[in-house]
C-alpha cells in the first residue's frame, strides 16, 4: 500500500471488487453449468459441505488451493483448468469469500471469472439439485 493511500474496509472492498465483473445468479449459474458453458467451483470449506451438502458436477476446491489448481500455466491445475478463457462460477457459503476469489482468478488471467450471487445457500434457496456430502 503506498503512503498516501488510506486503508479500505470490507465492505468498500467487496464493491470494488465486484465492479470489475458481472456476478451470476444462481438458476443462470444452474442452466450455465448444465449446458456445459461454466464450471462451478465450491470454495466452502469441509464442515459447511458436511452440514449442508454438495452442488452436483460441482468441483471442489478448498479457497488456499484455488490459484494453484486453477491456473491452466500452473503445474499444480487440475484437469479442468484448460485455458485462461474458462468461465469459472466461484461459489461460497453466501457470497461474500467467492467475491475475492473471482478477483484473484482475474488477476491470473481468468476474465470470465465470477461467482454466485448469495453463495451456496442461494442456490438451495432457489430449489436447485444438491446432494448429501459423502
Amino acid at each position: 500500500m503506498a503512503v498516501s493511500e488510506q486503508p479500505v474496509g470490507i465492505d468498500a472492498l467487496l464493491e470494488r471488487v465486484r465492479a470489475g465483473y458481472r456476478r451470476i445468479e444462481a438458476r443462470e449459474a444452474y442452466e450455465a453449468a448444465r449446458a456445459g458453458e461454466a464450471l462451478l467451483v465450491d470454495i466452502r470449506y469441509a464442515a459447511l459441505r458436511e452440514r449442508d451438502g454438495l452442488i452436483p458436477g460441482a468441483l471442489v476446491v478448498e479457497r488456499n488451493e484455488l490459484e494453484w489448481r486453477l491456473d491452466p500455466q500452473g503445474s499444480h491445475r487440475l484437469p479442468e483448468a484448460t485455458s485462461h478463457a474458462l468461465r469459472v462460477v466461484v461459489i461460497c457459503n453466501e457470497g461474500y469469500a467467492s467475491s475475492l476469489a473471482a478477483e484473484s482468478l482475474h488477476r491470473l488471467g481468468l476474465r470470465r471469472a465470477t461467482d454466485l450471487v448469495g453463495g451456496f445457500q442461494a442456490w438451495r434457496a432457489a430449489g436447485l439439485p444438491t446432494s448429501p456430502a459423502r
